[in-house]
């Protein structure tokens, strides 16, 4: 893969030609702001859905809602996202979160475990209840009803919707990463 873009900021590596700052219309640049502002960067699935002006701003609001403005903490966000990278097995979404997590709180055993598929040692029953429901969603494309159950009892409805409005969002950002390639340099 050859470097697409000469911003320092963006990815370097995709099979898509990313829009560098000085290519992107005014619709794309407005978006970009929108994501730069906040994000502060514009890692991940962003450059991509430019190309698709009508997706990319619907998408990035999406985003910021599920990843600062839900009532998970950003643990348990991160906790969700990572179990969805490693399913997808998307190095690119793994690269990004797993900083973001490790400064969460999340251990460095508890992110080796996710990423090598393994249960991760969690500290708390919410965490591990959150945990098994993301594993069990994204590998099994549903929740027993005792898991359900479970979390219902011990998250509420709130939190469970959130939760799956997290993990299915990250899923569209794997596959997006995953399906053009997009990686750091």
């Amino acid at each position: 893969m050859t470097p697409q873009s000469t911003d320092k900021k963006l990815p370097k590596r995709s099979r898509l030609h990313l829009p560098t700052t000085l290519e992107m219309s005014p619709e794309q640049a407005a978006i970009h702001a929108k994501v730069l502002a906040t994000r502060g960067n514009a890692d991940g699935p962003f450059l991509a859905w430019l190309l698709a002006p009508k997706l990319a701003d619907p998408a990035q609001e999406l985003g910021a809602v599920c990843r600062y403005g839900t009532s998970l903490s950003l643990q348990e966000s991160e906790l969700l996202i990572l179990h969805v990278a490693a399913h997808y097995d998307c190095p690119a979404e793994q690269e990004i979160h797993e900083p973001v997590a490790s400064r969460a709180g999340l251990s460095d055993e508890v992110i080796v475990a996710i990423r090598t598929d393994e249960v991760p040692p969690l500290a708390t029953a919410r965490l591990r209840i959150l945990a098994e429901f993301a594993r069990q969603l994204v590998i099994k494309k549903k929740v027993p009803d005792e898991l359900y159950q479970r979390a219902l009892h011990l998250l509420g409805e709130t939190a469970l919707v959130e939760a799956v409005g997290v993990i299915g969002y990250y899923a569209l950002v794997a596959y997006t990463l995953n399906a053009f390639e997009m990686r750091k340099a």
